[in-house]
């Protein structure tokens, strides 16, 4: 049993660092790159962050998507696509560090299109401007907060991808979020307050999730980190 809140707070925050340090790994060591298979590159994802952290568990499927797979959301399976030479391509993990939850999505643009990195640079605008229409209303809830996400990638050109734009997050096994139960998600309906506590007494914790695409041109990127904690 977790002591505090602050010591919870650190938890998480060490958990997100550490998928920080395996997405920067992933880079180095050049894991995606054109040629491959998604699955293939999830593999190999997965068993670095074994080699590194010695993470065998995550607390939702690992997602590599490129070129048109970008388009769908987390909850769609496409088939497994090679990964090609001017693809733009997002990975989306869920590794536990020691029974901590990390939730964290980059977006890799592998050749010189120009739209695709335009793409890939709206993202962590979006997200900072999201994160700080959150931290300017005290009792914002859920939908107010993914509709204001939603118009913010309309006005930059874009079409958001997905239905939510975010999630609680906590120690593992956090209680479960599915459909049914929409106050867990940043997404229309969820209409209570997102600074509360949880059922057990303890302070709610949310990732934020931003899905960009494009369907014209078949492309769509994604990024995702803890909204509440650690800036």
């Amino acid at each position: 049993m977790i002591e505090n809140e602050q010591v919870r707070a650190a938890k998480l925050l060490d958990a997100q660092a550490k998928a920080v340090q395996l997405f920067d790994a992933i880079v180095k060591r050049g894991l995606i790159v054109p040629g491959i298979r998604e699955v293939a590159a999830s593999n190999a994802i997965r068993d670095l962050a074994a080699e590194m952290f010695g993470t065998t568990k995550y607390w939702h499927k690992r997602i590599i998507r490129a070129g048109v797979n970008t388009l769908q959301p987390y909850r769609e399976n496409p088939p497994d696509r090679v990964i090609e030479d001017d693809d733009i391509v997002f990975a989306d993990f869920g590794p536990i560090f020691e029974e901590f939850e990390a939730d964290f999505g980059r977006t890799f643009v592998l050749g010189n299109d120009p739209v695709k990195h335009r793409l890939n640079d709206a993202l962590p605008v979006i997200f900072d401007a999201g994160r700080a229409f959150f931290e300017s209303d005290p009792d914002i809830t859920g939908a107010q907060l993914y509709a204001h996400v939603r118009d913010l990638a309309e006005q930059d050109g874009w079409e958001f991808g997905n239905t939510h734009s975010g999630h609680l997050v906590g120690q593992f096994p956090h209680e479960k979020i599915d459909g049914e139960k929409i106050e867990s998600y940043i997404a229309p309906g969820s209409d209570h307050p997102m600074r509360r506590l949880d059922r057990t007494g303890r302070q709610c914790h949310w990732i934020l999730e931003i899905h960009l695409v494009d369907r014209e041109r078949q492309i769509g990127g994604f990024y995702e980190e803890l909204l509440d904690l650690g800036h």
